[in-house]
């Protein structure tokens, strides 16, 4: 291979990960692109991340197409060195077709001024952070130079496996130029915002039917959410939505062959990939190494609402969620029970032992468009309520998105449950591995109870707790179980205690 030649390789995106699914090329063959440029998207089991480039020069060849499942380690693109014979135009393959010069101005291309403001409109409405996603890889600062992306026929149309349900995180913004074939009939021609484009895909709102709020007419994120909130919308501008990796996929070559086992026609083939594949693969572990044991408890709840509805009083806007609290009195317990904040780890050798930590990393499970993820609050011990509380209601929010970060998915040492949402009461939970316990939290209904001998009507949940019994005794589990459970029903001396 030419010294001028300049291979990336597909690094492992989180801890051990050995395999991502490539969503979408950034760029194309012959294109300049900067350091820390993102040059591609990929899912990994555990969350959608654009892939910086550590190189620049000419892209030369890009190794895989969308849809294409990747190896770690293996080549993902080559870059010939700047002013190198391998990067010029003559040795490079040519472009896609509908591909364009990412910078227009430098290649002797007039800008009009309705482009020059729409282009500005983008930017205030997309402004986001750096590209740099990987840990590892880039610089600390953003990308110098804008980025392009393979053309499409249709601007209605974005590449991606993942359902963006409340957009909150925003990557870095994408500005595409005026091309021929992706004008919208009526609309400037200058590009919409993928985010846009993906919402109003999302939500079957077709993109042609919108008036444009943005300079010379783009349309922005506001106009569509805007068109979704509309009283009715026509079935003809509908389109669907891509299916998520939990979704069922429509079959291809089996659409309509008999099952041999059931004698039914098979409707749909899912394969087993993303979020889905690393769940199945970790509950399987859980389940064969993981000799749990699982204790619950009922709980009155009353005195922790009326608390937070006193506090809701005084500050509307700033107080935290039940969860938080549930997850201030789990930090508390767990450094009153440590074992249950561990690691059971074999050795190649057979030898085995248990890993305690400095500190927990609070995981808890967020639905999402791409299945069940366990982000999770660094040093959670160290915070607040308040504190909690903002950090979970951030790491849902890029959880939903599908921008939680490795590190975000994949640090925890204990995880909270909260599947009372779901209109159930408990759970027998498998425990989320390689962590040696979870808690659950069921749904909070009225009940009634016996208060000072007196039958009452209270607020009682279910907490359920699964542990791992090689770290600990039943009597560890239920001194746990039973200090969260004392802190619910009496949260103002648990606080103050805290």
């Amino acid at each position: 291979m030419s010294s001028d030649m300049q291979v990336f390789k597909l690094p492992d995106l989180g801890e051990g990960l050995t395999e991502a699914e490539l969503v979408n090329w950034l760029v194309a063959v012959g294109d300049e692109i900067v350091v820390d440029q993102p040059i591609a998207e990929v899912e990994t089991a555990k969350s959608m991340v654009e892939v910086p480039s550590p190189y620049a020069g000419t892209v030369a060849e890009l190794h895989g197409e969308a849809g294409q499942t990747l190896d770690v380690g293996k080549p993902l693109i080559s870059i010939a060195r700047a002013g190198s014979s391998a990067g010029s135009p003559a040795a490079a393959a040519p472009a896609p077709a509908g591909s364009v010069d990412p910078s227009p101005v430098s290649s002797g291309l007039d800008v009009s001024p309705d482009v020059e403001a729409a282009a500005e409109t983008y930017r205030t409405e997309e402004k986001a952070g750096s590209g740099n996603v990987l840990i590892g890889y880039g610089t600390p600062g953003g990308a110098t130079g804008g980025r392009t992306r393979p053309r499409k026929a249709s601007v209605g149309v974005v590449d991606s496996a993942v359902s963006v349900a409340e957009p909150a995180a925003i990557t870095e913004p994408v500005m595409e130029p005026a091309v021929a074939g992706t004008r919208i009939p009526g609309k400037l021609s200058a590009v919409i915002s993928p985010l846009v484009r993906k919402m109003a895909r999302d939500h079957g709102v077709s993109l042609d039917a919108i008036e444009g709020s943005g300079a010379s007419g783009l349309i922005m994120r506001q106009d569509v959410e805007a068109a979704i909130t509309a009283p009715a919308v026509p079935d003809s501008a509908r389109v669907s939505a891509p299916a998520s990796v939990a979704a069922p996929v429509a079959a291809s070559a089996d659409a309509g062959a008999v099952d041999g086992r059931t004698g039914l026609s098979v409707s749909a083939r899912t394969p087993v990939r993303g979020v889905r594949k690393a769940v199945a693969a970790n509950m399987t572990r859980s389940r064969s190494e993981i000799p749990e044991a699982t204790v619950w408890v009922d709980v009155d709840a009353t005195a922790l609402l009326e608390m937070r509805a006193e506090l809701k009083k005084r500050a509307p806007h700033d107080t935290p969620g039940l969860l938080a609290f549930i997850a201030r009195f789990v930090t508390a317990g767990l450094k009153k029970y440590p074992a249950l904040n561990t690691r059971f780890e074999t050795a190649a050798d057979g030898s085995q032992e248990i890993v305690g930590f400095e500190g927990i990393n609070l995981g808890f499970a967020a639905q999402t468009d791409r299945g069940l993820v366990v982000p999770s609050v660094r040093n959670a011990h160290e915070l607040s309520a308040r504190e909690l509380d903002a950090e979970i209601r951030r790491l849902t929010a890029v959880a939903r998105d599908g921008k939680a970060t490795p590190t975000e998915l994949g640090s925890g040492t204990f995880t909270l449950n909260n599947y009372g949402v779901f209109g159930v009461d408990g759970s027998a939970a498998i425990i989320n591995y390689p962590e040696v316990a979870m808690l659950g939290v069921g749904r909070i209904i009225d009940k009634p109870w016996v208060v000072n001998g007196e039958l009452a009507v209270r607020k009682v949940t279910e907490l359920t707790l699964a542990f791992d019994h090689r770290v600990c005794d039943g009597e560890t589990a239920a001194g746990f179980l039973r200090y969260v459970a004392d802190a619910i029903e009496n949260p103002g001396g648990a606080l103050a205690d805290m």
